[in-house]
């Protein structure tokens, strides 16, 4: 299976943004918004998290370019397969 979701340290540029992003995390729920789950947690790149306002959530449609792909091993592609059949079968 080919999974939608990228891997964790994968740098990208969201819509509307030039800050690049890194994903540190996945399906995602702002206390602001609980009826939505976001698909990637991130944090800017190349500082990281720096405090609690240093974290982007955001969804796979949000993004605009790919700078960089992060580690695909056995481990990681399992672990997406995986997420993506669970994230399926909720109907997100």
């Amino acid at each position: 299976m080919k999974t939608k979701y990228l891997p964790i340290g994968s740098v990208v540029i969201l819509n509307g943004g030039s800050k690049q992003i890194m994903i540190n995390g996945y399906c995602q729920v702002a206390a602001e918004r609980p009826d939505k789950m976001f698909d990637y947690r991130g944090c800017p790149f190349p500082e990281g998290i720096l405090d609690d306002k240093g974290v982007a959530l955001f969804d796979a449609d949000q993004i605009k370019e790919v700078c960089f792909e992060g580690l695909k091993n056995d481990d990681s592609i399992d672990f997406l397969d995986r997420l993506e059949i669970i994230i399926d079968k909720q109907g997100k």
